[in-house]
C-alpha cells in the first residue's frame, strides 16, 4: 500500500519510522499502485534533477501538473541563485503560479524526486496543491513521513494526498552517485 495522507488528513499505510540513508529507496508501492502518468511525470522530474546535477546542485527535480498537462518544471538551484529557497519544488511552484496567474494552484499535482522538506511543504500547502508525489524518502529533512508527517496534522488548514516511492530507486541512485562524486573530489589532493 502506498504511503498516503488523504485530503481529510487521515493517514493510511504503515507508520513511518526514521530511516537510515541506506533506506532512501525503500518503497511501499507496488507496480500495480502506479499509474502510467505517475511514472511519466516522475521521469520528467528525474530529467530536471539531472539538470541540477550538471550544475553542481543536489540533484532534485520537480514537475507541476494540472489536468494531465505539465504546467511548470524546476530543479534545485540554491547554489547558483544564491537563494536558500530555490529548491526544485519552490522553483516549479513559482513558475506554475506565474503561468496560471494565481499563487493558489488548486487541482495541481507536484512530482518531486526527493521527499519535500518543511519549507517546500509549507509552500505546497499555501499553494493548495491537491496531490504530492515523491520518489526517494529523505531521512534527514523529509516531512511527508520520514522525519514527521506535516500533511497529516489536522490543525493545519490544507491537506493534500501524498504518495511516496515512485521511481525511488532511480532517484536514490542519482543522489548516492552525486554525493559519492562530491566525497571523492573532496579527498583528491589539490595540485600546487
Amino acid at each position: 500500500m502506498p504511503d498516503t495522507v488523504h485530503a481529510d488528513g487521515l493517514q493510511s499505510g504503515p507508520a513511518q519510522p526514521a530511516f537510515a540513508p541506506a533506506d532512501l529507496a525503500q518503497s511501499d508501492l507496488t507496480q500495480s499502485d502506479l499509474t502510467q502518468s505517475d511514472l511519466k511525470f516522475m521521469r520528467l522530474a528525474l530529467e530536471q534533477a539531472e539538470l541540477a546535477r550538471r550544475e553542481g546542485e543536489v540533484p532534485v527535480g520537480a514537475v507541476v501538473v494540472k489536468d494531465g498537462q505539465v504546467v511548470a518544471v524546476g530543479y534545485n538551484q540554491p547554489i547558483g541563485r544564491h537563494d536558500p529557497t530555490a529548491h526544485a519544488e519552490v522553483v516549479a511552484l513559482r513558475a506554475a503560479a506565474e503561468k496560471l496567474g494565481n499563487y493558489r494552484l488548486p487541482g495541481c499535482e507536484l512530482y518531486v524526486t526527493l521527499e519535500p522538506c518543511a519549507m517546500c511543504s509549507g509552500a505546497m500547502m499555501h499553494a493548495r496543491l491537491a496531490r504530492i508525489v515523491y520518489a526517494a524518502r529523505d531521512p534527514k529533512t523529509g516531512v511527508c513521513g520520514s522525519v514527521l508527517d506535516l500533511f497529516a496534522h489536522e490543525q493545519l488548514n490544507h491537506h493534500a494526498e501524498v504518495v511516496g516511492g515512485v521511481l525511488a530507486e532511480e532517484a536514490s541512485a542519482m543522489l548516492r552517485s552525486f554525493f559519492a562524486e562530491r566525497r571523492a573530489a573532496a579527498r583528491r589532493p589539490v595540485a600546487e
